[in-house]
């Protein structure tokens, strides 16, 4: 028998999806895991109550927060990912030839297990345990604060700003990302729908601006979040995505990312921009 699942993505706004098997539906130590086989998206995430990936279109999400960084930084050699327990970025990551070393920071390894299970797809880097790849099962923000001038590039994948992903948009993270970054290095967040979360959007955006030597946002079309609009926010030491001049052939096939879109993300709609520009 078929039911629904769905996204309460505001007060007044809910995304379903028609499901024929819960596959998982259990509680981590951290939060409520779901997974499901939708009828549209094939086999899907939900993290208390949020979705966060399916099989059919992960793609876009997890091109675009592993290559645009990757291809922006001329030589990334050591990658670290905060969060990620899908195993999707990590996935992306790797297929660099430049990148030596990938460290997966994810606080709840019952994400791991599952995404090996049911998302294999997704989980592919974790599953035949690619030799670049190291997953740390523990908390991000602490492991963050310890680094010091270390990555060349540093990927937060993370949940929503609140349980688990709350502390990972505060001040004091990004001051702890920076430091961890090497003197050329940059870095990549998640952060949510423009259309709907403007404040976490210009929060975030004017600690990052306030720590970084630019600050850029960047967008994506991905289904299955809020409006269909995502937005990516990215702090950078060095080099500037909106100078970008591409320095390397890219040597693996893509879905969504090319060296146009790795361009385009970064041309704002107005009234983003306005609103950036008032911080």
């Amino acid at each position: 028998m078929s039911q629904w699942i769905t996204e309460n993505q505001s007060a007044h706004l809910r995304l379903s999806a028609e499901v024929d098997k819960v596959l998982f539906s259990g509680e981590s130590q951290f939060q409520k895991i779901e997974v499901a086989h939708s009828l549209e998206y094939g086999n899907m995430l939900v993290l208390d109550g949020v979705f966060q990936t399916s099989e059919k279109e992960e793609f876009v999400y997890h091109e675009m927060m592993s290559h645009v960084p990757l291809f922006l930084h001329p030589n990334p050699k050591n990658v670290l990912i905060i969060g990620g327990g899908d195993g999707g970025v990590a996935r992306e990551c790797v297929r660099h030839d430049c990148v030596e070393k990938v460290t997966m920071v994810e606080i709840d390894g019952k994400v791991v297990e599952l995404a090996k299970q049911y998302l294999p797809t997704i989980a592919d880097a974790m599953i035949r345990q690619d030799p670049k790849l190291t997953v740390k099962i523990g908390d991000g923000i602490g492991f963050m604060a310890q680094a010091d001038n270390e990555y060349d590039v540093i990927i937060v994948d993370c949940s929503d700003p609140i349980g688990p992903g709350e502390g990972l948009f505060t001040k004091e993270f990004y001051t702890n990302v920076h430091k961890a970054l090497k003197a050329d290095g940059l870095f990549v967040q998640q952060t949510e729908s423009p259309v709907m979360h403007k404040s976490l959007v210009e929060k975030v955006f004017g600690y990052v601006r306030d720590q970084f030597a630019m600050a850029r946002l960047y967008t994506a079309y991905i289904p299955i979040y809020p409006t269909g609009m995502h937005c990516f926010t990215m702090g950078t030491k060095t080099y500037d995505p909106l100078t970008f001049v591409p320095n390397r052939e890219r040597t693996f096939t893509t879905k969504y990312y090319n060296e146009k879109i790795q361009t385009a993300a970064f041309a704002l709609p107005n009234f983003v921009k306005e609103y950036l520009l008032k911080k």
